[in-house]
């Protein structure tokens, strides 16, 4: 039951951000539009920033789990970018919102780990100490974000070379000083 109300209190989060256009989420507004009290709030999250992150982490347990089934880590790759693709109206409102930064901080860290499990799954980067594995899988998903963040529709029709090409960068298969 207990999950049951964390996702009801989730959907009711969701729901004010995204339909009701709300910028400034509040606990009164949740429990408003769940009908539940604000005792019912607290005994299931912290605060707002405990409930986003709860939504979030859930969320993004599922996307690993869908990009590790894929048979191919440049399949994987364009796994996480199309579903990127499809959330970005969602994102987008979560970010305007005064937990954006909670959200983006969300967001690099489960793509870093994302990343982390993928290196020591297909043994990448095996001649790296593990700090330098760390920076370069940050590097990586801070770059991927960037490239997101101010993705096109022609990105889309292209979405196929691009994560191509930035499989081929991940791998080291381009350089910057020794091309393909």
């Amino acid at each position: 039951m207990a999950a049951d109300m964390k996702e009801v209190i989730a959907n009711a989060a969701r729901n004010l951000i995204l339909e009701k256009k709300v910028k400034k989420l509040t606990v009164k507004d949740i429990v408003e539009e769940c009908q539940i009290t604000r005792q019912a709030f607290y005994y299931h999250f912290e605060g707002i920033p405990d409930l986003i992150q709860w939504s979030m982490k859930k969320g993004m347990k599922q996307l690993v789990e869908e990009c590790r089934a894929q048979e191919e880590l440049e399949a994987a790759l364009k796994y996480l970018f199309v579903f990127a693709i499809n959330a970005m109206p969602e994102v987008k409102k979560g970010m305007e919102s005064n937990y954006g930064r909670e959200i983006e901080q969300i967001l690099a860290q489960t793509v870093c780990e994302l990343f982390e499990k993928a290196a020591d799954e297909e043994n990448m980067y095996q001649n790296c100490s593990r700090k330098e594995l760390k920076l370069i899988l940050h590097y990586h998903s801070y770059a991927i974000m960037g490239i997101l963040q101010n993705w096109t529709k022609e990105d889309t029709k292209n979405v196929d070379a691009i994560v191509h090409e930035i499989y081929m960068i991940m791998m080291g298969k381009i350089t910057p000083a020794g091309g393909k």
